[in-house]
């Protein structure tokens, strides 16, 4: 929020009433805010009847609504840090002023409104009708100089008894208004503005200390209040002898919508809280009230909103996570009752509205798309950060500042607010260019024109129209495409539509495929593309009249003129060598060397492809599967068997020529698993006796994928290859690898051979696979190095998925093993796939990450495209863009399914162009954003030294942001650091990348773990890097056992932590339980079955079955994770000071990493550091 836009306690800001939503008001003293359109009412002159107004304290500058000796600072997301003040810092409010928290609540009839999500404001809408008038300023509690009431200063006000109309508070962008409703109901009890005893003193629930120290709350208190630095309307500070009692103000009120774009983080003017307000910062001794240290006491709740029902807490939908320990990923999850998601700072960590959200809402008829005028920006200073009280610290320790962690903005509560804001209501796709609810809300989502956000989320909804403003603000456009994503049972898969012989219609000039964008004229004779404007002739039997509004009037029954996702019947001319292709098939190829019967490896994989083999996938309404299957072993030499049904017992055939790869049997190789059941049991069976004494501990490792390749040539069909293998290929054979390791060239310019392949040799071998069709997916368990940058490229390159398990062990690692194959044989695949995306006059594809091949520059190949797999397209300019028209994007996808059919799938999107910076930034995505980012940089690695990589990404960022300052923000002090809101993100989870793995490896992390991650991340869908760079925290021991939903998450910190409790952190490769040395003896009991915790084993890789509630609750809560995830998470269990913390702690990012990354905190301040400069 602007800096003059405290926000105030109760609904958050940004938030319309029910009388006038949404409208924008003049900042303070009638000028309007920059960029905001003039709202129709003139300033505010003069106070409400009612409200007595103090003198503005001396330092206030009506201007900025901060005290401040210099220039005024403020955290923003518009965040801002401002000087030290001279004076404390502000104090908490009385408790007889508490801002009508969650507005009066909400005439009934009213919806709540709660369908946006985080744009800087309500998007869209029109200018109200009801006047408002500017809300209290808040005001500095200088020590010495109490306020004193006059009559009429226009300065600031506060609150008395209420008129008789309950008043509104509106915290909407620019100032909040208090504009008398007489609708509304009365506050709820608790919530009155009556005098300051309408809510006795809590003991205990400031602390006395400035510090950022974090107290847990233990599950009776009830959320901590919102911090008293958003900005909040707050009562006069009380003088040294009154005491104080707080009142529970709302974290985020449901049916008020979230705060604007971009947010101040006015820390100068008061602390911020974590849970509850501080006192102010000088020495002496504590009000009443207060205690001096210890976790605040439990607060009257009165108004929070209650945890989401448990589908809100199930977090992003399933995608691919990954095995294996490894870099720190993002929140996607669901805060703790424990302490609601405060905005942490000024900045209404609430998110602004969404822009354009389709659904209308009360008060305005016809919502429209356009999103309305930019909130002013949260400011961040380094200077006006509060810093803990000096006579705290020890001598040696006496920083001039130290941030407080709470007045920064905070993933938790951004994730928060947008569930309960946006989590209620579906996401209609009907209105173009409208922001999605973010991927860690559980939304659902009704096509209505536009591809659902599960299929492809932006970057920005809202794009520069010329490439000079796309240059100057240095966002990335991209898009995050997931073709073939999984539904939610309760959405309809998209329809297929069969034009015959004809095939699907599509422009004559560019060959886009028939979508609800094309314009038919000409009384539906011809349409007119929208991609190219070419006028094409509709073929006769896809003729249809047109009605009065120019649409067709069959428009509603057909999908491809009424939906943004739908799939066609290809044709014969789709197909490869224009013939239809045939069901593909699965060959399952095992290393049988030493270390993998030794471990049990083989005997395992035997065991369980008996029953898996009756999941393969099949179509909707088959009967049984259409693939078919073969099976190959190896170590030195290749071993194929043929299992024809005709046979007694199956029969081995031996290649040991392995430099000249052929399969010695084409009749029973590849066979129907139902006609040849009773041969394969017996291979199965016979397999791991077969090779029980076994010596040979040398493997072969491409003639494995050549042999997989030639068996599906030999059969005409494309197909899958799942390879399970052990340890460096050093066999004399094609592929042969060497052991390269080199920890030496951590940090030097040759680092970035250690992401390369060894040879190019796989490379060849992959382009092959790709033209046939043959995707190979690998299951590594190394010992030691194994080379995963070369071993995977084959897979990386064919669309393949790598799965890694370090030191194997049969009784740790089975589950997720098994797991981890029985979701990936059963997953819905694709067959011999082609991508391309086609925009309209303006912008193209020029860019493509993830897991594929290309052969030119706008085809993507991929052998085999499954479920999980995501391709990230970065679009640039060529041409202007206009304001009126738009920009479309249609990705099609042609594959074979696992039935062998040939099919399209058409996804289209509709995106707003903009001329002004302000609607681009207020439009962005900050988790596309990062998938995005993170994927550039870890392909950066390749071919430029990590420094470069990390320095460029903090540059690209410090840019967006400068230029976001420079352009968009009201003016302010250098001092202040501000950010969009929907980017107060962006610094927090920028920093999560750059300590990731790849970018900023600790010393335990191997070569091994650094290529498999960085190809991991690369076709990981947005919910997936959202978990994986910022982890998702849970305290465990505040779970309501009765309930379905997940505990409030809690951010990524030690000094969260509490010693006496249990927590679950997970980032979709692992799930720790982390446990506190002081736990209580009955949840040790609980949970572990033993008696202290002395005797929990680290050992246990599940948790144990224990008929009790706490048991039941903490098993039910990893279940429901791991179904949301691709990978099957590794349990571990974390005992506090045991030797495993050091892994746990590494995951806790928003503290300062052993490999030197930075804090949170730190890199904020050096990202300011950086914007200044860019600015001066």
């Amino acid at each position: 929020m602007s800096v003059n836009q405290q926000a105030h306690t109760g609904p958050p800001y940004g938030q319309p009433q029910p009388g006038y939503q949404g409208y924008q008001q003049p900042a303070y003293g009638g000028q309007p805010l920059p960029a905001v359109p003039q709202s129709q009412y003139g300033a505010y002159n003069g106070p409400m009847p009612g409200y007595q107004q103090p003198v503005p304290p001396q330092g206030y500058f009506p201007s900025l609504g901060f005290p401040s000796k210099g220039s005024p600072v403020s955290l923003n997301s518009d965040t801002s840090l401002a000087p030290n003040f001279i004076g404390s810092l502000r104090a908490p409010p009385t408790s007889g002023a508490p801002p009508p928290a969650s507005g009066a609540s909400l005439p009934s009839g009213h919806l709540a409104y709660s369908q946006f999500g985080h744009g800087d404001v309500q998007n869209g809408i029109p200018a109200s009708a009801a006047p408002m008038q500017r809300p209290p300023a808040s005001q500095p509690f200088l020590p010495g100089s109490a306020p004193t009431p006059v009559s009429q200063t226009s300065t600031f006000q506060q609150y008395g008894h209420p008129p008789a109309s309950v008043q509104q508070l509106s915290n909407h962008m620019a100032g909040m208004t208090i504009g008398s409703t007489t609708a509304s109901a009365p506050p709820p009890a608790g919530l009155g503005y009556g005098p300051p005893t309408s809510v006795p003193p809590v003991s205990g629930s400031f602390s006395a200390t400035g510090s950022g120290l974090y107290t847990p709350y233990t599950a009776s208190q009830g959320p901590p209040p919102t911090s008293v630095s958003q900005g909040l309307p707050l009562a006069q500070p009380p003088f040294p002898g009154q005491p104080i009692s707080t009142q529970r103000l709302p974290t985020q009120v449901p049916g008020f919508a979230p705060p604007p774009s971009s947010t101040g983080i006015g820390l100068s003017s008061y602390p911020p809280t974590t849970g509850a307000p501080r006192p102010p910062t000088m020495p002496g001794p504590p009000l009443p009230g207060q205690t001096l240290a210890g976790p605040p006491a439990s607060q009257p709740n009165h108004v929070s909103s209650p945890p989401p029902p448990p589908s809100t807490m199930a977090g992003p939908h399933p995608g691919p996570p990954m095995s294996g320990l490894h870099g720190p990923p993002p929140p996607t999850h669901p805060p703790q009752p424990g302490y609601q998601m405060q905005q942490n700072g000024s900045f209404g960590q609430v998110r602004g509205p969404q822009p354009n959200y389709g659904g209308a809402y009360p008060g305005t008829p016809n919502y429209g798309s356009q999103p309305g005028p930019p909130p002013p920006p949260k400011r961040l200073d380094p200077d006006s950060i509060p810093s803990p009280q000096l006579n705290e610290l020890p001598p040696q320790q006496k920083p001039r500042h130290r941030i407080d962690p709470d007045a920064i903005p905070s993933p938790i509560q951004v994730i928060e607010d947008d569930r309960s804001n946006r989590g209620s209501e579906p996401f209609v796709t009907g209105v173009r260019g409208q922001v999605p609810p973010l991927v860690t809300t559980n939304f659902l989502v009704k096509d209505q024109g536009n591809a659902s956000p599960r299929y492809i989320r932006c970057t920005s909804y809202n794009i520069p129209c010329t490439s000079d403003m796309a240059k100057q603000s240095q966002v990335p456009l991209a898009a995050v495409i997931k073709p073939l994503a999984t539904l939610p049972p309760e959405e309809t898969l998209p329809y297929l539509v069969d034009h015959g012989e004809s095939g699907p219609v599509r422009c004559n000039r560019c060959k886009a495929y028939m979508c609800p964008f094309m314009q038919f004229i000409e009384g539906g004779r011809r349409f007119q593309c929208c991609f190219c404007s070419c006028v094409t002739e509709v073929p006769p039997h896809y003729f249809q009249h047109l009605d009065h509004t120019g649409k067709r009037v069959d428009f509603y029954d057909r999908p491809e003129l009424s939906l943004g996702s739908y799939e066609f019947l290809a044709t014969v001319d789709y197909c490869k060598n224009n013939k239809f292709p045939t069901p593909p098939a699965f060959i399952f190829m095992i290393d049988v060397s030493y270390n993998a019967m030794k471990s049990g490896l083989v005997r395992l994989i035997c065991e369980e492809l008996k029953s898996l083999l009756d999941y393969l996938p099949r179509e909707g309404n088959m009967e049984e599967s259409a693939i078919r299957v073969g099976f190959v072993t190896y170590n030195k030499v290749l071993h194929f068997y043929n299992v024809k049904s005709s046979l007694a017992q199956p029969q081995m055939m031996v290649v040991s020529d392995v430099a000249d790869m052929f399969v010695p049997l084409l009749d029973g190789f590849l066979v129907n698993v139902n006609e040849s059941r009773t041969v394969i049991a017996s291979l199965l069976d016979q397999i791991p006796e077969m090779f029980a004494d076994t010596r040979e501990t040398e493997t072969v490792f491409a003639p494995v994928i050549q042999a997989g390749l030639e068996a599906l040539k030999a059969a005409e069909c494309a197909g899958k290859l799942f390879i399970f293998h052990t340890s460096l290929p050093i066999a004399e054979a094609p592929g042969k690898l060497k052991n390269r390791d080199d920890k030496k060239l951590i940090n030097t310019d040759k680092e970035k051979t250690l992401f390369q392949p060894q040879t190019s040799f796989y490379n060849n071998l992959a382009k092959d696979c790709v033209a046939q069709g043959c995707c190979v997916d690998l299951f590594l368990f190394p010992n030691q190095y194994l080379d995963v940058a070369t071993l995977g490229v084959v897979t990386y390159q064919t669309g393949g998925s790598i799965y890694k398990y370090a030191y194997f062990q049969l009784e740790t690692d089975q589950d997720r093993f098994l797991n981890d194959l029985r979701r990936d044989v059963q997953k819905e695949v694709g067959f011999d796939a082609v991508m391309r995306v086609r925009t309209s006059t303006g912008i193209r594809a020029t860019d493509f990450f993830g897991a594929f091949y290309m052969s030119n520059t706008t085809d993507v190949e991929m052998a085999g495209l499954d479920c999980d797999k995501t391709i990230t397209v970065e679009f640039k300019h060529d041409d202007k863009l206009s304001e009126d028209s738009g920009a479309l994007l249609q990705c099609a996808l042609l594959y074979t399914s696992c039935a062998g059919q040939r099919r399209l799938r058409i996804h289209n999107l509709s995106l707003n162009c903009c001329t002004q910076l302000a609607d681009l930034y207020r439009n962005c995505e900050t988790d596309t954003l990062i998938n995005y980012l993170a994927k550039y940089a870890y392909r950066g690695v390749l071919s430029s030294p990590v420094k470069t990589v990390r320095d460029a990404l903090i540059n690209q960022c410090a840019q967006i942001l400068a230029c976001y300052r420079k352009n968009c923000a009201s003016p302010s002090s250098a001092g202040q650091l501000i950010l969009p809101e929907c980017m107060k993100l962006l610094p927090v989870y920028l920093n999560c990348v750059l300590k990731s793995d790849v970018l900023q490896p600790g010393p335990e992390v191997t070569t091994d773990d650094r290529a498999y991650i960085r190809q991991l991340v690369t076709s990981m869908d947005v919910a997936e890097t959202n978990v994986f760079f910022y982890p998702r925290l849970l305290p465990l021991t505040k779970a309501d056992v009765d309930s379905d939903s997940l505990p409030a998450a809690i951010r990524n910190s030690e000094e969260r932590l509490s010693k006496g409790d249990i927590y679950l952190l997970e980032n979709g490769l692992n799930i720790f339980v982390w446990v506190g040395v002081n736990v209580q003896q009955g949840l040790i009991q609980n949970l572990f079955g033993v008696s202290s915790f002395s005797q929990i084993s680290n050992a246990l890789s599940t948790l144990p079955v224990l008929e009790n509630p706490f048991s039941k609750k903490v098993r039910s809560i990893i279940d429901m994770l791991q179904v949301q995830r691709s990978r099957y998470m590794k349990l571990i269990i974390v005992k506090q000071e045991d030797k495993l913390e050091m892994l746990f702690k590494h995951f806790l990012v928003e503290d300062k990493s052993l490999s030197g990354g930075a804090s949170y905190v730190d890199f904020l301040c050096h990202m300011h550091k950086e914007i200044r400069q860019l600015l001066s």
